[in-house]
């Protein structure tokens, strides 16, 4: 596994070594003790969760507030993505910038966003599954939400139109948003 810093703190952009044949491929979609090596972040996943989402979805910007926050590691099973996250910690020195990555089936890449980090992603495919690595479960109490489109963020979604839930449209504007993160 390679593991590549982002212009986001303590966000890592993971390409696992997939081994491919005649029969197909393999690859390793996660060891504690490498990611632990190459990052020196000590990992505690405890849910797995995972959404199938048509083509032009967009789901996002989430997080969970503390006490319940979630790092994890996204990655998609089946089709592609735009995966964003915004840095949302307000003692950090890119609060409020975003990186963008491309997520696919084919290029096995993988995120790992730590707390502190609204994540949203933009289905490519047809028929995308993403799959999230949670180091916390989930509390619907502490969900939160920041306004996918908010012009302050200035977000190149790549869509003008796409499909989005009535929640994430009522999400919070960024301009008004209070962290409660550090």
């Amino acid at each position: 596994m390679k593991v590549q810093k982002t212009k986001l703190k303590d966000v890592f952009l993971i390409k696992p070594k997939v081994f491919h044949d005649n029969r197909g491929y393999f690859f390793e979609s996660f060891n504690a003790k490498a990611f632990q090596q190459l990052t020196k972040i000590k990992a505690n996943f405890k849910q797995d969760n995972q959404s199938l989402s048509s083509k032009n979805v967009l789901r996002g910007l989430h997080f969970q507030k503390p006490p319940y926050a979630q790092a994890k590691i996204v990655s998609v099973i089946k089709g592609e993505v735009l995966d964003v996250v915004v840095d949302i910690r307000k003692n950090s020195n890119t609060y409020g910038q975003h990186i963008i990555e491309n997520l696919s089936e084919d290029n096995h890449h993988q995120l790992y966003i730590p707390e502190g980090m609204a994540h949203g992603f933009l289905t490519l495919s047809d028929e995308t599954i993403f799959c999230y690595k949670c180091s916390d479960y989930y509390n619907k109490e502490a969900e939160d939400s920041i306004l996918w489109n908010d012009e302050s963020l200035n977000i190149n979604w790549g869509s003008s139109n796409p499909i989005v839930s009535i929640k994430d449209q009522q999400a919070k504007n960024f301009s008004s948003f209070v962290t409660p993160f550090t």
